[in-house]
């Protein structure tokens, strides 16, 4: 028995010092969560004697401390094994204060709604919008409350009954209001559109406010969803409504009940259409259809045409300038074809073309980069510093042109790689039109030996140069005494050859230098150095 003693004390020890942490780090949690409810207690005692701004303070300072001791417990529910005996009188309460906060919100908000028309409505329309924010937040956070209520033993069936009760009537406002600001706001831009240059600023007003006002009930009405979805309710109306009103399919929308609904009403719609404007519809098809074809055709015409006169030897246009009229030509022609057969539908063009004027500003911005290769790919085509075909060094790059649009060039390298280059690299940088002279000066150096003789060396330079088949007679080939290096007599030679036998001559001529030096005699120094070792005797 004394001997199980020790062991039986140290498991003794271990619990207790087990207990005494947790009961340190508990007191530590309750003080941090009482501090935090004080200040709640505090601000809302003070809250209803505020006005102003400091009233708005106070109404922030309360919901951020109400979501810090929110996530204080979200923090300590989260854990493996949760201690909600202990947590469960702060989850209670704040599930109490919840429900004031939303007690809270539903006098303010019929307040609002009952000064409608009397004043300024926008300021109104504004404090509602931002009552739908902080109800936002407020029902997600019941909705944590009510589950880790459940989790720590709370009978929450009445509370969750009611809870769900509040969330379908909001979803029902909810769902008429989008409505109605969707209504309101398509209006407003037909207003806009008919309207044209004479728009006002107060129009452009409305129409922004509207589309914020849709924003927001949209997003609210889809938190509203989430939260009854998470409880089992049917959501299928409300879902509807959200993809009418966006147009936007995700995987929620991908319910059988919304899409059967969806389905009837868009079979509904276009069984009426078809049988109301069947005809109608189908001319003006066929109508678009044939504008189309005739385009395509009359543009591939104009394009021979275009291409027979940009060919013409007298106007001299590079390759680069024709491709580029060609192209452009018949784009230009089905565009406008596009335009005309878009009018035959009924769309209006003025309003088209002013929504792409904008459209254009706004894409400008967004593509600068793209927009400054379009306009150095305009100054290349002007100016024809190079054409297809022609050898080049720009961009830092060397090779043939093969290909050029208005934002890029390709190059084949002489090693056969094909690279395609920002044409605001290539109009930025140094270009050198390696090809665009007939005639290229080889540059080569050769070395002889301090004792050799240089006019035997000269003689033999000469002799080589001018045998070579692809040395141009004219210009001259040079051949001098160029300077008198550290261990070598150098003599440049330069002979002329076409630029496409520039590599050949300078091989050929470097080959037949060595071999004919070595024949006559004559040396080919390289740098050489002499150590010299000197030896001292050691004193002993």
């Amino acid at each position: 028995m004394h001997k199980m003693l020790p062991k039986i004390l140290m498991l003794i020890l271990c619990f207790c010092s087990y207990t005494a942490t947790a009961t340190t780090e508990n007191t530590e949690l309750t003080n941090n969560l009482n501090k935090i409810q004080s200040l709640i207690d505090a601000d809302v005692k003070a809250l209803p004697n505020t006005k102003g701004e400091i009233k708005s303070f106070l109404e922030y300072r309360i919901g951020r401390n109400a979501a810090l001791l929110q996530d204080t417990l979200k923090t300590q529910v989260e854990k493996t094994d949760p201690d909600f005996a202990f947590l469960k009188p702060y989850i209670v309460k704040q599930l109490a204060f919840t429900n004031e906060v939303e007690t809270y919100f539903e006098k303010q908000r019929a307040n609002l709604m009952g000064q409608v028309g009397s004043g300024d409505d926008n300021k109104i329309m504004v404090g509602l919008m931002q009552i739908q924010r902080e109800q936002d937040k407020l029902f997600t956070a019941e909705k944590s409350l009510l589950s880790w209520a459940k989790d720590a033993g709370v009978d929450t069936d009445a509370q969750t009954k009611t809870f769900i009760a509040t969330l379908v009537t909001r979803a029902d406002d909810l769902n008429s209001f989008v409505y109605y600001n969707q209504e309101r706001l398509t209006q407003a831009v037909a207003d806009v559109q008919v309207a044209g240059a004479d728009v006002s600023s107060e129009q452009k007003a409305l129409v922004v406010d509207l589309k914020e006002r849709l924003e927001q009930s949209s997003t609210s009405l889809s938190t509203t969803i989430e939260l009854l979805d998470s409880l089992g309710q049917d959501t299928a109306i409300y879902k509807q409504t959200l993809f009418s009103i966006s147009g936007d399919i995700t995987q929620d929308v991908l319910n059988f009940d919304v899409a059967s609904s969806l389905l009837s009403e868009w079979m509904t719609i276009a069984k009426t259409q078809a049988m109301e404007n069947g005809a109608s519809i189908l001319f003006k098809l066929i109508i678009f259809c044939l504008i189309l074809f005739l385009s395509s055709l009359v543009g591939k015409v104009v394009k021979r045409v275009v291409q027979k006169t940009v060919s013409n030897s007298k106007l001299k246009f590079s390759m680069l300038l024709q491709d580029f009229f060609i192209s452009l030509s018949g784009k230009a022609v089905f565009a406008l074809g596009l335009l005309i057969a878009l009018s035959q539908l009924g769309f209006e063009l003025a309003p088209l073309l002013a929504g792409f004027g904008i459209a254009g500003v706004i894409i400008g911005f967004a593509l600068q980069d793209t927009l400054s290769n379009f306009a150095s790919g305009m100054m290349i085509l002007i100016y024809r510093p190079f054409d297809v075909g022609d050898l080049i060094n720009a961009g830092g790059v060397t090779g043939r042109v093969s290909h050029m649009s208005l934002v890029s060039t390709t190059i084949k390298t002489l090693d056969n790689q094909r690279l395609i280059v920002p044409n605001n690299k290539i109009w930025g940088d140094t270009i050198n039109n390696i090809t665009v002279e007939h005639q290229r000066r080889v540059d080569m150096t050769f070395g002889i030996g301090y004792g050799d003789n240089i006019e035997h060396a000269e003689k033999v330079l000469t002799d080589i140069v001018m045998a070579h088949p692809l040395v141009l007679k004219d210009p001259e080939p040079m051949i001098k005494l160029h300077t008198l290096g550290e261990s070598s007599v150098d003599f440049i030679v330069r002979p002329w050859a076409k630029p496409e036998d520039y590599w050949d001559v300078y091989w050929d001529i470097t080959r037949t230098v060595k071999m004919r030096f070595d024949a006559e005699g004559i040396s080919i120094p390289f740098p050489q150095r002499d150590v010299h070792i000197y030896q001292t005797a050691i004193e002993k």
